[in-house]
């Protein structure tokens, strides 16, 4: 048994009910309910492609899926899209990298002391109040039109739902925990190690899936302002030519930008915590 375990069974002063297995119906009625919410994007896709083919929809207003589509191969050919994929996922990667970094450590030092509070949230609270794309043009005049503003848009995006779920997290541990701790001889890190860390894992991972939705909102702001390359300068450039079908294409290939990297942050978060099961 683990530390942290021995730590939870001497502060635990009720047991859990073990929750019933599911019956046969139950998981085929899950099943069922999993199998619609996966083809359900593809009638959408039928639905708008009939209504396109029956001149319901205009092709300047909406193009049909199968146009879109067209599109998105001919960037994929000529390697445009590779090129924008990469710079942009070199810019969200840095501003998630920075803002995190910021978020995770003035939540954790928030969290941990009442000083700190006392001096650091009350601003923090303040700059969360703007609205922060609001401030690009602040940004551009602070940092200019290169690629440090860009960066730091997405970083502070980033920074605060990690911070305010890194801050929660750690005031929601256990007290029994602590005073345990406390008892046993426990140092400060030794305190942060076994208890505060995995205590606030799971909430801090929620926190994180938060930053790269916010991340990605930025960057798509971002982008197109100034750029002269990422997915957001493809969407600028086809918005000069009137090119609705690729600008299309760029919203989708952001969403699933942002739908893949929360994936990976799902099962990060239920390798993480295995321990639980």
């Amino acid at each position: 048994m683990t530390t942290r375990n021995t730590l939870v069974a001497a502060a635990a002063t009720d047991t859990d009910t073990p929750a019933s297995t599911p019956s046969r119906r139950e998981w085929v009625l899950n099943r069922r309910w999993e199998i619609v919410r996966f083809l359900s994007p593809f009638a959408v896709l039928l639905i708008w492609q009939a209504a396109s083919a029956w001149g319901l929809i205009d092709p300047d207003i909406l193009p049909a899926p199968s146009t879109i589509a067209h599109a998105g191969i001919e960037l994929i050919g000529n390697g445009q899209l590779a090129e924008a994929l990469r710079v942009s996922g070199v810019r969200a990667a840095e501003g998630l990298l920075l803002g995190g970094l910021v978020g995770v450590v003035l939540g954790a030092a928030v969290g941990l002391s009442r000083l700190v509070d006392a001096v650091v949230d009350p601003t923090m609270q303040m700059v969360r109040a703007l609205p922060h794309l609001g401030l690009i043009p602040l940004f551009i005049v602070w940092f200019g039109i290169g690629e440090l503003p860009k960066v730091l848009m997405v970083a502070l995006g980033a920074a605060f739902p990690l911070y305010l779920n890194t801050t929660s997290a750690i005031r929601q541990v256990d007290p029994k925990l602590f005073e345990t701790a406390q008892v046993l001889g426990f140092s400060f890190w030794q305190r942060l190690r076994v208890i505060v860390v995995p205590s606030a894992t799971p909430q801090v991972l929620v926190g994180l899936r938060q930053s790269l939705a916010l991340s990605w909102l930025t960057l798509i702001v971002a982008e197109q302002i100034n750029a002269d390359a990422g997915v957001g300068f493809l969407i600028n450039n086809a918005r000069d030519f009137l090119r609705i079908d690729v600008i299309i294409f760029g919203l989708v290939v952001y969403a699933l930008l942002g739908i893949v990297t929360d994936a990976v942050v799902r099962v990060l978060e239920r390798r993480a915590l295995r321990y639980r099961s």
